[in-house]
C-alpha cells in the first residue's frame, strides 16, 4: 500500500513538473502577462516612506526579527534566499549593508513607485528578469522583515 503511494505521488510530482516547466510548450508562445493575471487582485500600496521615518535599533527587537522570519517564510522565500544566491530574485546576504533601510522599505512596501523610478530598482530588474510583485506588506510588517534581514546581516 505505502510503495503504491508513493508511485503514485511521484507521478503526480513528475506531471505538475513536467506542466510547471512548459513540457513541449510553444517557443512562441507569449510570456505570461503578470498584470493580466492580477488584475482582479486586490493591492496595497504605502505612502512613500521618508528618510527619518526608520529608527533602527540596537540591539535588534527579536519579536520583529521574528515576525520578519515569517513573514519571509510566506511572501519572501519562494523566491529570495537568505544567502548571496539568486533565485528569482536577489539573495538578501548583506542587503543592510548594501542599501539604506528606506530603500529597502520602499522596495518592500511601494516596489511599483520603485521600479518605475528608483536606477538601483531598475539595474536590479534588468539583472533578474522579473518584476517583483507587490506582496501587500505594510510598513509595520516591512520593518519587521528589514529587522529579519539585520539579524540574517549578524546584527545583534
Amino acid at each position: 500500500m505505502k510503495a503504491k503511494f508513493l508511485i503514485a505521488a511521484a507521478l503526480v510530482s513528475g506531471a505538475v513538473l513536467f506542466i510547471a516547466c512548459g513540457g513541449g510548450a510553444d517557443k512562441d508562445a507569449k510570456p505570461l502577462d503578470v498584470e493580466e493575471l492580477t488584475k482582479n487582485q486586490p493591492e496595497t500600496h504605502g505612502t512613500e516612506i521618508k528618510e527619518g521615518e526608520i529608527n533602527l535599533s540596537n540591539p535588534l527587537n527579536a519579536e520583529w526579527v521574528t515576525g520578519g522570519k515569517s513573514i519571509y517564510e510566506l511572501k519572501c522565500q519562494s523566491c529570495h534566499r537568505l544567502t548571496e544566491e539568486r533565485l528569482v530574485g536577489p539573495g538578501w546576504k548583506d542587503v543592510t549593508r548594501r542599501r539604506q533601510p528606506v530603500w529597502i522599505m520602499n522596495m518592500i512596501t511601494n516596489v511599483d513607485m520603485m521600479l518605475d523610478t528608483d536606477p538601483e530598482a531598475q539595474k536590479l530588474l534588468e539583472q533578474c528578469l522579473v518584476r517583483m510583485p507587490n506582496q501587500n506588506i505594510s510598513k509595520e510588517d516591512a520593518r519587521k522583515v528589514l529587522e529579519y534581514m539585520r539579524s540574517n546581516d549578524g546584527e545583534k
